[in-house]
Order: structure tokens, then sequence, then C-alpha cells
């Protein structure tokens, strides 16, 4: 038996319960639905969006010897016996078929998991992944990918001497305040459409369709290259940490510890430190979330001991006066206010990567409503934090020269070594290095994740090895080390040049950055000719200024990020970012007009696809017009 809908292009034969309830009839299964997710079209009448999917009727063996279910068994829905019945949980779109234990017992109905499944099978996509992260993981994931306590210690240097100590407090409020209007407007998107793909997906959903091929390829490349060079230069400069911390304990002589790493020991170390992340991130989702619900925790905690420790051990500290008052001009740009801008730096390399927690929504219980709640708190607890710290840093400043001048390379270190010693600045510093390898581990799921969702597009060489689960882990595992090699391939250039290394490793905020505003900025432009269906997360009136808001914002730091800190301008001191930044943009269009966009096979042979046509969903359920079911009742033929 093949239902067939004469006059309309969906399948719909009856209806259930409400006016949008209904029966879809394909070849050999039924799919029920429960009303509609999606909102109505004042103009038109018109409901977009798609059913909410309550379960598949699948029937096994030949068509001609089955009838279908009764009319009062489809309309009692999903079982949910757990002792005396038995429940087969769909996880595909495509329905599942069933079979029959005995000759003359009727079908099992296969239902869809949760509100989730039934989400992401609304979306187009089929639940490969397993939902084992809870509302805290979330929030602890969220935090841990911002990691503050590892990444404020790190970039203190470079406002703290571009500026001077007002610059590093000041610059750091409001650079949190502008990334909490880039993090809202992400999280507004992302609220709708939960996926893997994070904002490359709600490309889709924002991009008249004749422009998604190329407009989600662009945001792609950007987001994923700039992840894997995030996560590159995590593992880089936790090496650098756990090897300066060999040089603190060493010894010290004129002013120069007896062990000084060289090139190849922290690109080594850094390759090893990457391997260890990239056992953590094979493991099932159900072991990261027991691991990474301590990340936030952690982080926070130690944050505030370390403050506390830092004040009451440091033996002379700065007037609040000095620390949140005075300015220089340590960039050599003959400029305060340009050397106030450098000092924005810090809280850029900082406060990214915000759609990483939406990277992981497809193991998010809830994930339409966590994830955005998780990115907004993580954002304000991340922005606090930071300031707190880099406050407390700035009290402790009291030798300023000798500070800046630290035989460690880091001014945060050399705070720590004058308030607790060798010993007690050496504890310190373990916590900083622990929150810096948490980050790296966060940074690594979300650029894996990234990897399965644009290889399950199509859009990666060898996509179908990078997107295939892992059915023991439950895990896109051959993503994981997909992103392991890229990024030990890219630490590895700093065996030849420091210099280049570290130009790879600034591409990571602008291009995670422009991507987010990309899919911003289509957004509104694009508003009025694309239907966008709102998750529970919105922005409401506030959106219309919290948008441009975090547009103009990325643009103005974007360039800021690409100047050199300092001047003279020499080789060694030059920014190549920019040049990096051309590199990735002259890649991901050359092969979009070479490759991308051409293809030899045709979408409708049933081969693989060649050419990139944007996130690949299933709309496998669609509405039949009000007209074609009222005027032409539809029928099914044996």
């Amino acid at each position: 038996m093949q239902g067939r809908c004469r006059g309309a292009s969906s399948a719909l034969y009856g209806q259930l319960n409400g006016a949008f309830g209904g029966l879809w009839v394909g070849k050999n299964v039924v799919i029920f639905t429960e009303g509609y997710d999606g909102t109505m079209n004042a103009a038109n009448g018109r409901r977009y969006g798609y059913p909410k999917l309550l379960g598949f009727w699948g029937i096994a063996g030949e068509p001609d010897n089955q009838e279908l279910p009764s009319f009062e068994k489809l309309v009692q829905g999903p079982s949910t016996s757990h002792s005396h019945s038995k429940k087969i949980r769909s996880t595909s779109v495509k329905a599942q078929l069933t079979k029959n234990t005995e000759p003359n017992e009727a079908p099992v109905i296969a239902t869809v998991q949760d509100d989730d499944e039934r989400m992401l099978a609304n979306i187009g996509y089929r639940q490969e992944l397993r939902r084992h992260f809870t509302k805290w993981t979330t929030v602890s994931y969220a935090i841990s990918i911002l990691g503050v306590l590892g990444s404020v210690p790190a970039t203190f240097g470079i406002p703290i001497m571009a500026g001077g100590p007002a610059t590093a407090v000041w610059a750091w409020l409001i650079g949190s305040c502008m990334a909490a209007c880039i993090a809202l407007s992400v999280a507004e998107l992302v609220s709708a459409y939960p996926t893997a793909g994070g904002m490359y997906f709600v490309t889709k959903n924002v991009v008249p369709p004749e422009h998604v091929a190329l407009w989600a390829w662009l945001i792609g490349w950007s987001n994923f290259l700039g992840q894997t060079a995030g996560v590159t230069s995590v593992a880089y400069t936790v090496s650098q940490m756990v090897l300066a911390t060999a040089s603190m304990n060493s010894g010290l002589k004129d002013s120069v510890y007896f062990y000084r790493p060289n090139a190849l020991q922290t690109v080594l170390l850094s390759i090893l430190l990457l391997i260890i992340m990239g056992v953590i991130c094979s493991l099932s989702s159900k072991m990261l979330n027991r691991i990474v619900v301590w990340f936030a925790p952690i982080n926070v905690l130690a944050s505030v001991a370390i403050s506390i420790v830092l004040l009451v051990l440091t033996p002379e500290k700065q007037s609040a006066r000095w620390v949140f008052t005075h300015f220089t001009d340590g960039s050599g740009w003959g400029n305060k206010g340009f050397s106030f801008l450098l000092g924005f730096l810090s809280v850029a390399w900082t406060m990214t990567d915000y759609d990483g927690t939406t990277h992981m929504s497809e193991e998010t219980h809830d994930a339409a409503t966590r994830g955005p709640l998780a990115i907004w708190v993580a954002v304000v607890v991340s922005g606090l934090v930071g300031w707190m710290l880099t406050v407390t840093f700035c009290f402790c400043m009291k030798d300023f020269d000798g500070i800046i001048g630290s035989p460690t390379g880091l001014p945060a270190a050399q705070i720590f070594l004058n308030a607790g010693g060798r010993r007690g600045g050496t504890v310190m510093w373990f916590w900083v290095i622990l929150v810096q390898f948490f980050t790296g581990c966060s940074a690594m799921l979300a650029d894996t994740r990234m990897a399965y969702a644009f290889s399950r597009d199509d859009a990666l060489p060898l996509s179908r090895i990078w997107s295939t689960v892992n059915p023991y882990t439950q895990t896109p595992v051959n993503s994981v080390w997909l992103v392991v090699l890229l990024s030990c391939i890219l630490v590895c250039i700093g065996i030849g040049s420091n210099q280049t290394v570290v130009s790879i490793f600034n591409i990571t905020a602008p291009a995670l950055d422009l991507s987010y505003i990309a899919v911003i900025f289509a957004f509104i432009i694009y508003r009025n000719r694309v239907p966008f269906i709102e998750g529970p997360f919105t922005l409401g009136k506030w959106g219309n200024f919290v948008r441009p808001m975090a547009i103009a914002w990325v643009c103005f730091i974007s360039v800021v990020l690409f100047f050199p800190t300092a001047r003279p301008v020499t080789a060694a001191n030059m920014n190549y970012g920019i040049c990096v930044a051309v590199f990735i943009a002259f890649f991901a269009l050359s092969w979009w007009w070479i490759n991308a966009r051409h293809s030899v096979l045709a979408n409708h042979l049933d081969v693989a696809h060649s050419k990139y046509t944007g996130p690949r969903t299933t709309d496998i359920l669609r509405l039949a017009d009000t007209e074609d079911r009222e005027d032409s009742p539809p029928t099914y033929e044996s």
C-alpha cells in the first residue's frame, strides 16, 4: 500500500487533535503529528514551521498484506508504559520499519524520544549523538570555554604595557559589555536552531535559498578554521605556562633562569597536550558530562581564592587612584587614546567562541533553552571574574617596572612570585594552567562538533569519515582526531617561526567574531524575505539596539586586532594576522569557485553529492495547502 495525496505537495490524508495535526502517509510508513512548531503569518494566514513529530508507524514485510492501524490507535499516541509495553524510540528522521512479533499482532508504534529529538527532526537532522549534558554541565561548559583564569594572566601583559593599569581595567569592563551584545545576538539565533553546526547552520534559515550555499560555505570555514587555530593556541599557551613553571623553579642568575625552554620543546609538549585533549574529547557524552560539570566551579572558585591570596600576601600595593586613573602610552604610537584601544586585545582574545556552547546542542537536554541561557550566564560571570582578576593584578603592581620586565616573560606570573614566593607562586600558577587546560578541552569539543556538522553536509574532504559516529562512545571520534591532526600540523610551524605561529593564533578572535556578525547581519537585511521562527530565547525590541551594536563592535575590534602592538614596527613585532586572514579568505573562495559550487554528479542521483549546497537537512514534513485539504480530499491506493 502506498499512500498518495492528489493535488497537494504533501501526503496529508487526515487530522488528529487540533487544526494542524494530522497523518502524513508515505511508502510503507505513516508519520503522525500533533500541532505545529512555528508561527502564524498574519498576512496570509499560513503557518510556517514544521509539524510536531510524535512518532512513526512502520510497516514491515509486503505492503499488500498489511493494514493501517485504527484511527483510535493512532490518536492514543505513543505508549507511556515502561513496565508492560515495549517502546521503540526512533533515532532517525527517516521512519524505522518495525517487525511484528506475532502474525496477528498490531504493528508497534515507534516514538520520538523527547522534545529535543523532535525539534532536531523538525529541523531536518536525525539524532545520532546522545544527550547527557545537563543544565549545570552546559553552564559549566560555557564558562570554561572562555576560561578567564587561564586567559587573563596569559594576556594581561598586553594592555598593561600598552596603556597602563587604567587601560587594562576599563578596557576589560567596556569590552565585556560589548561582548555581551555579541553573545546575546548569537544566543537568540541559536535558540531557534540548536544544532551542532551552531551559527553555521543558522545561516540556512536567515539567508535566501539562492545564497545559502556561498554564505554557509564562507561562515562554516571561517568558524572551523578559527576554532582550530584557537584550540592550537590554547595548547601552545599551556605548554608555555608549564615550561615557564619549570623555569621559575630552576634558579635565577643575573636575571636569567637556568632553564630556558626552546621552540622544539614547546612544540613537542603542545603536541602531547593536544593528544591528551583528544583522548578526553573522545569519551562518551555521559563521561564528558561528569567531567565538564567541574570545570566552571574550579575556574570561579580558584579565581576568587587567588585574588584574595594576592591581595593579602602582596606586601605593598598600589593606590586605587593609580589603578583606575593612570594611563600611559607604552605602545610607542604617540597617543594614549590609541594605546587604550590596544588594551581591548586581552578581552577580545578571551571573550569569544560564544557559539561553542551551541556546538554541543545535540548532546544537551533542552538545548533551545539551556544553550542560550548558558551563553548569557557565561559572559556575565566571565566578565565579572575577569575584571576582578585584572583589578587585583593592578593593585599588586607596586614594582611596576620590575613586573613588566620580569624574566618569566609574563607579568602575572611575576605577581604570583612576588606574593607567594617560589612555592606559593607555583601553587597559584598550577590552577591557572589547569583552568587553561580545561579551556583547551572545551574548545576542542566545540571544534570537533563543528567538524562533525560541517562534514555531514559534505563540506570537508572525506566527509563520510569525519561525520561517522563511533558506535561505542556514540560521539564523532573521527572528527576529534581530525582536529588533533590539524592542530598538530599548525603548532609545528612554531619550530621554524614563533612569529608565524603567533600570527595564526591571532586570527582566532576575528575569524570567529566575523563569522557571528555575518549571520547577524544576514538576519537583519533578509528578515523581510526569509521567515524566521524564533526560539524560546529572544531579544524582542532590544534586538534593534543589541544586534547593530554587536556588528559595529566586531568591525571595530577586528581592525584593532590586526594592528601591531608596538612601534617602531619591525619584522619581529609585526602583526601578521591580516596575512593569515587574507589567506583563509582566498583559500575558501578559491575552493568554492573551483570545486564546491560545481558538480559532475546531479543531486538527484543516488550517489554521494560532490556539490556543496549548504546545510543538508531532510524536510520530510510539509504542510499541504488549505485549499487542497478542503477541496480535494486525499486518498490512498493499494
